[in-house]
């Protein structure tokens, strides 16, 4: 399956998306300041799928387009670390049951620790909770 070209196929049905693309990748700009981005990078074997600066690497194409969707839907959303403004890790959240449940962290290693810590969450509304 050419996951890529299955993207661009699905994405038919949101006109109104602001969507980048390269040879290997494809990214939905989010709609508002409350969205994330929503991007998927093709090499070789493997697809990665992001999440601003979330990521999860995937051998399968199907799963990949899976995730990709599940972070422009409502039933998703994204738990941001900051210290002092700067972005260091990342939470994708899923809504089970009413509440919202952590999914897989992605994080720096390196970041300003001494700062001030803030957590803000970002959701993108485009696909309806199902």
């Amino acid at each position: 399956m050419d996951a890529l070209a299955e993207i661009r196929t699905r994405l038919l049905k949101y006109p109104a998306l602001r969507v980048e693309e390269s040879e290997n990748s494809i990214t939905v700009l989010p709609l508002d300041s409350a969205g994330f981005p929503v991007s998927i990078h093709v090499a070789d074997e493997e697809v990665v799928v992001a999440f601003a600066g979330w990521h999860e690497h995937f051998e399968s194409a199907e799963e990949a387009l899976d995730c990709f969707a599940f972070g422009l839907s409502r039933e998703c959303r994204l738990k941001v670390f900051t210290r002092g403004g700067f972005a260091y890790r990342w939470t994708v959240e899923s809504l089970e049951n009413g509440n919202w449940a952590e999914d897989s962290t992605t994080g720096l290693l390196f970041f300003p620790f001494w700062r001030r810590r803030e957590v803000v969450y970002f959701q993108n509304r485009v696909i309806p909770a199902g």
